[in-house]
């Protein structure tokens, strides 16, 4: 039942398919080199870096929402990349750590990919993964944990499924011609990479603020000052357009790329943070980089709870706290030690002296982060669920 109408309703979607989501505020209009596709972008934004091998196209993006959505895409058929990545949670899924396919739980909490285009790097603590065609590869065919679940065993036969459905033939075919390795891997993920592209997000109330059509309340105009301002500085880590500090977009010459230790562990008062959550040090076993993970953006951030790269910290009151605090100290168990005292904590990670209302006026500003009109985007929902009627 559920694929029954996949052709017509390919069909359907495909009219109206050109366009990434953009902003009802403050809208530019961006034509791509690729004459299928404008970028539909709020006008604070640059237009995304797109590889010179996987241009934008209103047909590949369509192909893209259908395969992110298709739980034939995993090994078992149980899961597609939407089972970790839900819209009206800003693309992640709400739980402490995600799920894979054969029900393993991944050692990390899943990520927004939410103008992930502009994003510098892509995972949590892998500074090497630097565009979504090679980052896709990971929860494919990884195996460590297994997310997708892919294997050289079955790929061959979940491709089979896709071709033997009666719409996806001509679907690759009008994304990436009629050659004969139109439906191919390659093809697959290059797709749901234009997908995951497409997904800007930026008409929050904070940016119809900026574009004087809102108005803040008097506890979020104090959060936004607190926010930006001396005392609590939270801008140095979420600056910018995007609200995090790994940006890159299409006239980036040079981007930079850090990665925090943020005082969440120091077991034994060691420095030490718990496998296989170690950040970058996991990677280059360097004593420094113990600890260190990427800094989201906070957009939406409303809907993306748990927070943290293990989902540790439940709200975000708590996340406010545990900056305010300087870092977190475990008392007790298999990670007691004073993470505020971590060796390799980042020097911008201090105690911070805001009180209960101060905390919660940050929290109010935060919420206007949330672009509820991106949340409930039909353009970057189920279509499976649209063929029936839900």
């Amino acid at each position: 039942m559920r694929y029954r109408s996949l052709c017509a309703l390919a069909c359907a979607l495909l009219l109206n398919a050109c366009g990434g989501g953009g902003s009802s505020t403050e809208v530019k209009v961006t034509a791509s080199p690729n004459a299928q596709w404008a970028w539909l972008l709020p006008a604070q934004f640059p237009e995304p870096r797109v590889p010179d091998d996987n241009a934008m196209s209103a047909d590949k993006v369509q192909l893209g929402r259908f395969l992110f959505y298709d739980r034939r895409l995993s090994g078992n058929g149980t899961q597609a990349c939407a089972g970790c990545h839900v819209q009206n949670l800003a693309f992640t899924d709400g739980k402490l750590l995600a799920i894979g396919s054969t029900g393993e739980a991944h050692p990390r909490n899943a990520q927004s990919i939410v103008n992930v285009a502009y994003n510098a790097t892509l995972t949590w603590a892998n500074p090497a993964l630097t565009d979504l065609e090679t980052q896709m590869l990971v929860p494919l065919f990884g195996t460590r944990p297994v997310e997708m679940g892919l294997t050289d065993a079955n790929k061959a036969g979940v491709l089979a499924r896709l071709s033997g459905d009666p719409a996806y033939p001509a679907m690759f075919a009008q994304a990436f011609g009629n050659g004969p390795d139109a439906l191919s891997w390659n093809s697959v993920v290059k797709a749901i990479s234009a997908f995951q592209r497409s997904l800007i997000s930026g008409n929050s109330k904070y940016d119809q603020y900026l574009a004087g059509k809102a108005q803040l309340t008097a506890a979020e105009e104090r959060g936004l000052n607190l926010f930006f301002g001396e005392k609590a500085e939270c801008f140095h880590c979420h600056g910018g357009f995007n609200f995090n500090d790994q940006v890159v977009h299409k006239t980036s010459r040079l981007a930079e790329t850090p990665f925090h230790n943020t005082g969440l562990f120091n077991i034994g008062g060691t420095g030490a943070f718990p496998e296989p959550n170690r950040g970058v040090f996991e990677l280059s076993a360097k004593p420094s980089d113990m600890g260190k993970f990427r800094a989201p953006s906070l957009r939406n951030v409303e809907v993306t709870g748990p927070y943290t790269h293990d989902g540790s910290i439940a709200t975000l009151d708590d996340m406010l706290a545990f900056y305010a605090a300087g870092g977190r100290n475990i008392e007790s168990g298999p990670n007691t030690g004073d993470g505020r005292l971590n060796p390799n904590k980042d020097p911008l990670v201090a105690r911070i002296s805001l009180d209960a209302q101060e905390r919660a006026d940050i929290v109010a500003f935060l919420r206007t982060l949330t672009d509820h009109e991106f949340l409930n985007n039909p353009k970057h929902a189920d279509p499976f669920a649209a063929a029936q009627g839900n």
